[in-house]
């Protein structure tokens, strides 16, 4: 059994200055260009080299708004992993199916993974639905064909399922610890657990680089257990 990493690209320009929190916002709610040297991407570019070096796969997803440059694509396609739609715009099956094509058409690639970007709580950005109604997106997944589900519950012991072709992963072992009981479910546990069961850890690069102790985590624990890319 292994590691399934969830990595959810929110910000493309990410939080580390002021000035890259502004050209997110801005990138979500209306346009900005994709510019590396303003910091495009750069959180993921991190990561990703981190991951690369350890032979660690994962999933990644991504926004409208947080689409892969080509060095980034480089950098997927090297390490070998698997991109995927991270659903903002959930209102309706047309609003999902709307945004898996338009992320295919600019990958020009299939992709059959998705997750929901926000839990309920949060509307973040302007074209963002904040209701978290995941038995929908399970139902509108089995009619894209899609392959994989990955849910946001928190709570890491909930097991993955398959409904008709899709495997669905409802919950998963929030690194950050503002979602994630750090007492009953900590770094251990989750090794533990990657040794009986395939198991999701989730992500977001932003919050991983702006804390060493996060960052200090993750390559220790893609040290620890092998990871795995379902398909």
């Amino acid at each position: 059994m292994s590691l399934i990493i969830r990595i959810d690209v929110d910000r493309p320009y990410g939080r580390q200055s002021l000035c890259r929190q502004i050209l997110s916002r801005i990138s979500s709610n209306y346009y900005f260009p994709k510019i590396q040297t303003l910091g495009y991407l750069a959180d993921l570019k991190i990561i990703l080299e981190t991951l690369n070096k350890n032979n660690a796969k994962s999933y990644i997803f991504f926004r409208r708004c947080s689409l892969p440059s080509p060095s980034i694509m480089k950098l997927i396609d090297r390490g070998q992993h698997k991109i995927g739609l991270h659903l903002e715009n959930s209102r309706t099956y047309k609003t999902f199916n709307n945004e898996l094509k338009y992320v295919e058409d600019f990958l020009n690639r299939k992709v059959n993974t998705f997750s929901k970007h926000g839990s309920g709580k949060y509307k973040y950005g302007f074209h963002h639905y904040p209701y978290y109604e995941p038995q929908k997106y399970i139902e509108w997944g089995k009619k894209a064909g899609m392959e994989i589900f990955f849910g946001n519950d928190e709570d890491p012991t909930l097991p993955d399922y398959i409904d008709n072709g899709l495997h669905i992963f409802p919950s998963a072992f929030w690194l950050e610890p503002f979602w994630r009981n750090i007492e009953k479910f900590n770094i251990d546990w989750l090794i533990k657990e990657a040794y009986k069961r395939n198991i999701v850890m989730l992500f977001h690069p932003d919050n991983i680089n702006t804390n060493p102790n996060l960052s200090k985590e993750l390559s220790y624990i893609i040290n620890k257990i092998p990871t795995k890319i379902l398909n």
